[in-house]
């Protein structure tokens, strides 16, 4: 790889961009309110000045992104770029997130537990979200992006209520357009992960070997899979604030991943070369037709409102590029068919006949498939019209590559077309007749056909089995965030005649139940339906019923101390005050921003504790494999490095785009 082009310093380079364009917005908000508010012609005409210069930087950062969006040879090996390259995503860019100060309050505030004694654990956690803004290009990175996502899975109903928010802001910037969402909703999190995994998929994918079968299969099956979980964060996360996660973006990179794929088989059948035999050559021709419409359906979606005001002009400009080429080998193949192969007595006249009926809508002019393969002019006819289409089809393809900066810059690409276009060309003039003046037909359209369609792959990795770093809180069924708590209350246990005064059950933890009244245990406070927690210096969060009463049983004539909880009424739980940022109620950049003002002006609630051990609980090592060079905190304390307005005025969460 080239030096300036290693993952790592491509994601420094997006993260610096990303800066850049919200102290740009944060300049045209201003701008434009100070339009709005004044009525002094001459400072008004200073302002609309002023918003020249300012959108006219944006989109040259706009560009610098779609250049860095197009990059695609940063993952290409070297032996890959004598093939068309294919488009990967590129990973969405996010700031850190100070988990410890908010969730060591939420436990000790809601599980009524010491928040220092999990340093460890949040520690952990925040290690493994920095290790995920760089995972490596491979099988390992996505495993640990992965990991992360169901260490959420777990964190969600533990710490998160959706009648109260605690004070954690995620940040993650539009993969396309660099704008950023920030919310304390941890769905924004979770989808933003899914994301990156279907764009480490699709990275992986272009940077497989395509000069080799197995290869090509690996870059099948992350393109496929790739398509799978951009399917499941659609399916799944239905309103996400970032236009690159929207339904509508989200089906076009599916289309394109599939597009790929598709591709990729093509090649894989091409690889060992190709037969110059009529039914190989009918065959041939289909699949890439097939590639062709696959393509022709990603470009149709990429150029429809709003998408096409949001992915780079490269994606577009070489998904209509792909269309024609693979087109235009379709026609070349089918006119190589009738052109170099006549209908001799030894061949097989019905499945010839067959192949050819399947390859056209309606056949050319009318005529039965027979009599075109009977028929020698005939033959020659319509095969010099397949070529004229290739011949245009290819011409189109050089015209549409010369219109893009990006594209000119693939030497590989631009030699790829033009062999193209001469080898149909050469064969046109090898059947061309001098004396011939007949006016030429139109070739009809050729019908696409598979023998492996590209579907979409969810793969296992969505559903990763990882230790839940808080489950020393105990059994996540009982003991979450939709669930009150009654501080724990300590009993003095005294066995009468080895009864206990009440009976246990359940799994773990266990619950009170058939409680004599008139007991001592009672007198001193217990309750039926109270959750025993803890015997003695025990913690029995986890025990079932046996494992807890030869714990009970175990105790001597002075009998032992239990701990119990009960659990509150949810309904009686007051609700939190309406407010920009809690509630429910929309949220704008401005006001996360006050509540960042906030912090900045109490640093000590933003520190955090460190420690040297990562993921004790079997991750150290996956992190090393999984994740390369970290990038630099972008989060300096300049006015300009906090969430800001985003292009729509609205402070609808939807228009947040």
């Amino acid at each position: 790889y080239k030096s300036d082009l290693l993952p790592h310093k491509l994601q420094n380079k997006r993260a610096h961009i990303n800066q850049q364009i919200i102290k740009q917005m944060r300049m045209r908000a201003g701008a434009e309110n100070l339009l709005k508010a004044t009525s002094n012609n001459k400072v008004r005409e200073q302002v609309v000045l002023e918003l020249s210069y300012v959108n006219s930087d944006l989109q040259l950062l706009m560009e610098q992104l779609e250049g860095l969006n197009s990059s695609v040879d940063v993952y290409q090996n070297v032996q890959e770029m004598s093939s068309i390259p294919l488009i990967p995503l590129g990973l969405k860019e996010t700031k850190d997130v100070d988990f410890s100060v908010a969730l060591k309050d939420l436990i000790l505030e809601h599980y009524s537990e010491d928040g220092s004694n999990f340093q460890a654990e949040i520690d952990d956690l925040m290690d493994l979200r920095q290790a995920c803004r760089t995972p490596s290009r491979n099988p390992s990175g996505v495993d640990l992006l992965a990991s992360y996502f169901s260490q959420l899975s777990f964190l969600e109903p533990r710490f998160f209520s959706p009648t109260r928010q605690i004070a954690i802001f995620f940040t993650w910037y539009d993969s396309f357009t660099g704008v950023p969402v920030c919310q304390q909703n941890i769905s924004l999190e979770k989808a933003s992960m899914l994301f990156n995994m279907a764009a480490l998929y699709s990275q992986i994918g272009t940077r497989a070997d395509r000069q080799t079968q197995a290869g090509l299969e690996d870059a099948i099956a992350a393109f496929q899979k790739s398509a799978g979980v951009l399917h499941y964060l659609k399916e799944t996360f239905t309103h996400t604030p970032s236009y690159d996660m929207s339904p509508a973006m989200l089906s076009m990179l599916i289309r394109l991943m599939l597009a790929q794929a598709q591709e990729c088989m093509f090649e894989q059948i091409t690889l060992p070369g190709i037969r110059n035999e009529f039914f190989s050559l009918l065959k041939i021709a289909q699949e890439a037709a097939k590639v062709g419409e696959t393509y022709s359906e990603v470009h149709q979606s990429m150029i429809q409102t709003p998408i096409k005001n949001n992915v780079p002009f490269f994606w577009t400009t070489i998904s209509e590029l792909k269309t024609n080429h693979y087109n235009s080998l379709a026609h070349y193949f089918v006119s190589t068919a009738l052109l170099d192969h006549q209908l001799a007595p030894s061949d097989d006249e019905d499945k010839q006949e067959k192949a050819l009926s399947q390859l056209y809508d309606t056949m050319p002019e009318g005529r039965s498939p027979l009599d075109i393969l009977k028929d020698k002019e005939e033959r020659r006819r319509i095969g010099k019209a397949h070529l004229q289409r290739s011949i245009m089809g290819h011409e189109e393809a050089i015209r549409i590559h010369s219109r893009c900066r990006h594209l000119q810059k693939l030497d590989i690409l631009s030699e790829i077309l033009q062999a193209g276009l001469k080898r149909s060309l050469t064969k046109f003039e090898q059947n061309d007749k001098e004396d011939e003046f007949t006016d030429y037909m139109l070739a009809p359209d050729i019908i696409s056909k598979t023998e492996k369609k590209a579907e979409m792959e969810i793969p296992a990795a969505t559903k990763v089995k990882v230790k839940d770093l808080f489950q020393q809180l105990g059994p996540l069924s009982v003991f979450s965030a939709k669930q009150r708590w009654s501080a724990p209350r300590t009993i003095r246990l005294r066995l009468q005649d080895r009864d206990l005064g009440f009976t246990l059950k359940g799994d773990a933890p266990v619950q009170i139940q058939s409680l004599d009244p008139l007991c001592p245990a009672a007198a001193e406070g217990l309750k039926e339906g109270d959750y025993l927690v803890a015997v003695g210096d025990t913690e029995c969060k986890w025990l079932g019923v046996s494992d807890v009463m030869k714990l009970l049983k175990g105790a001597d004539e002075e009998g032992v101390n239990i701990r119990v909880v009960s659990m509150l009424d949810s309904s009686s739980q007051p609700m939190p005050t309406k407010s920009a940022t809690y509630g429910g109620l929309p949220k704008t950049y401005s006001m996360i921003c006050l509540a960042h003002d906030e912090d900045d002006k109490n640093p000590k609630s933003r520190k955090v504790a460190k420690k040297p051990s990562f993921l004790s609980w079997g991750l150290k090592n996956k992190q090393k494999s999984g994740s390369t060079l970290s990038l630099p905190n972008a989060d300096y304390n300049g006015p300009w490095n906090r969430p800001c307005p985003t292009y729509p005025s609205s402070c609808n969460e939807s228009a947040l785009y």
